[in-house]
């Protein structure tokens, strides 16, 4: 097959699939919308169309559309179509199913009591929510069934790994990544082409491509949606990774809490395979790669890329020290590419459209776009995708609807336990790497948690310590005992019992932490105190007074 045979392939599907249909009801079949009742929603929207007898509409379940405070989120368009030009439906109840119908089909058969009631679930076209969002991983979230192998072909799914396939070089498609300035999304912002380009250097023999899902940031959701509305788009990405390498076995290691995108990824693979997108001479070239899942228990740790190797070769899940690097001896001593689940959904575009045409989104040093997980105290709580560079202001005020309940904007955390907080002073920064880094706090995956005037800034950095002392693997001394001592002086200060000094020793603390532990886990444990204390030291100060000393 080459790159003729798969557009013809992709025109025949989108032709069957969209044959007869004109226009189509979407309902959000993430998990988040799941939780508020999208299944019943689906399911009465299936029966009023029935009963309309239109066979031009169909109602189709989709992945993400963003907007998860909302749900149950529908969408009305014709087939295909992009999110931004669909009509949108917020909080969407089963019995508002035949109002929806009769909007999709331009019918008045409907009451107009149920027609107005569903006229107040109009989300507005311009809502800066969706205005202000620049989608490329999550280009097809709300618009494909993700369950649909022929779906993502009739959208021109894979039309990019039979284009390196057939026409580029493993070199060619290593030097699009590195034009593109494409950095891992995971956290540490590696430069993608660079770490690809080192793998490929090593010896020929077996080598292995890894997708880290392990998600444990909490408030963290971006690679669970990814997975959940598009996960063919991360298997291409994978594969494209496999043949630039010199790889044939690629590993997607996911954590057992993510049901639905577990059973998503496996119907993917299924059918894949089926179609022969994966297995043996793909493209009937001589490349071949395959892919297996492997389920985490739930170690935030195992997001490290040792542990994670550890556990997926059923060892315990604890990290080593470097060197070696995975790149030299990862996966059972082989030669090994580790990339999240964002860095892989990039890489289908950055090949059809070109290394340069992604490095013109972003910054000069972070380029193109980047999901992000807006939750806590924000009106607009879901999934955004913007370019790098975008400011602090415009994700949270413009895009996130401001603080609710009329309280003030007090600070975000961004990055997770290995982040830090961000006050209010700094909101005009853009969200790149090393504007973050300035500020002492960290991108991360992407997770940002909001935290209005009523927060306590110890409890927050008391809370993130709990978190990192409870999942350390306990390997090294320094994260073992240090962050259990971190917190015990958290919790002393926060119940007004600390002294001057027992803020200086949390102080001398992170720093020793920070130093001389073994992985990133205890590494970035003590970034939320050292970013609290930095902007929020007077809250430490006034705890401390509690005591009189």
């Amino acid at each position: 097959m080459n790159r003729d045979d798969l557009d013809e392939q992709a025109h025949r599907y989108q032709s069957d699939h969209n044959a007869g249909i004109n226009q189509e009801v979407r309902v959000c079949m993430a998990a988040s919308c799941q939780s508020s009742g999208a299944l019943p929603v689906f399911d009465a929207l299936t029966h009023a169309l029935t009963a309309a007898a239109a066979p031009t509409c169909r109602v189709k379940g989709v992945g993400c559309m963003g907007l998860c405070s909302a749900g149950p989120l529908v969408a009305v368009a014709a087939p295909d179509a992009a999110l931004n030009t669909a009509t949108l439906y917020r909080d969407v109840q089963p019995d508002d199913a035949p109002a929806v119908v009769a909007a999709a089909l331009g019918s008045d058969n409907v009451t107009a009591a149920a027609a107005a009631e569903l006229e107040t679930r109009r989300i507005p076209a311009d809502l800066p929510f969706f205005a202000y969002q620049q989608r490329l991983v999550l280009e097809h979230a709300g618009v494909i069934d993700p369950d649909s192998f022929s779906g993502y072909v009739a959208v021109g799914g894979y039309a990019a790994l039979v284009q390196a396939l057939t026409e580029m070089t493993p070199g060619q498609v290593i030097a699009a990544v590195t034009a593109s300035g494409l950095r891992g999304r995971g956290g540490g912002g590696y430069p993608t082409g660079l770490k690809w380009s080192t793998v490929a250097k090593m010896p020929p023999g077996q080598k292995y491509v890894i997708c880290n899902a392990d998600e444990g940031d909490p408030g963290a959701f971006m690679d669970r949606a990814i997975l959940e509305s598009d996960p063919h788009r991360v298997l291409e990405g994978m594969a494209i990774a496999a043949y630039a390498i010199g790889a044939n076995k690629g590993f997607i290691y996911v954590r057992a809490e993510y049901p639905l995108a577990v059973e998503r990824l496996n119907t993917a693979i299924r059918k894949a395979k089926k179609a022969g997108f994966l297995g043996n001479h793909l493209f009937e070239t001589q490349f071949n790669f395959d892919v297996e899942l492997r389920l985490g228990a739930g170690a935030f740790v195992c997001g490290e890329e040792t542990a994670l190797m550890a556990s997926i070769q059923g060892l315990r899940g604890q990290p080593r020290p470097r060197p070696p690097y995975p790149a030299e001896a990862g996966l059972w001593g082989r030669p090994t590419l580790i990339n999240n689940v964002e860095t892989f959904a990039n890489i289908a575009p950055i090949i059809e459209n070109g290394g340069e045409w992604f490095a013109a989104i972003g910054t000069e040093r972070s380029k193109g776009t980047k999901v992000f997980a807006l939750a806590g105290a924000i009106t607009n709580t879901g999934l955004i995708e913007v370019p790098m560079g975008t400011s602090l202001r415009t994700i949270i005020e413009t895009i996130g609807g401001g603080i609710p309940n009329g309280r003030a904007f007090k600070a975000v955390q961004t990055g997770g336990p290995s982040g830090g907080c961000i006050p209010a002073d700094h909101l005009d920064v853009g969200v790149d790497y090393d504007s973050l880094k300035t500020l002492g706090t960290i991108m991360g995956s992407g997770g940002m948690i909001v935290m209005d005037d009523s927060a306590s800034m110890v409890d927050v950095a008391r809370y993130f310590m709990e978190f990192c002392m409870s999942e350390s693997c306990g390997k090294c001394v320094p994260c073992r005992a240090g962050t259990q001592q971190m917190h015990g002086l958290l919790d002393k200060i926060a119940r007004g019992q600390a002294s001057h000094a027992d803020l200086s020793l949390l102080e001398q603390l992170c720093e020793v932490v920070r130093a001389t532990s073994l992985c990133g886990l205890g590494q970035t444990a003590p970034n939320p105190v050292l970013s609290t204390l930095r902007y929020f030291r007077h809250e430490y100060e006034q705890q401390l007074q509690l005591t009189g000393v």
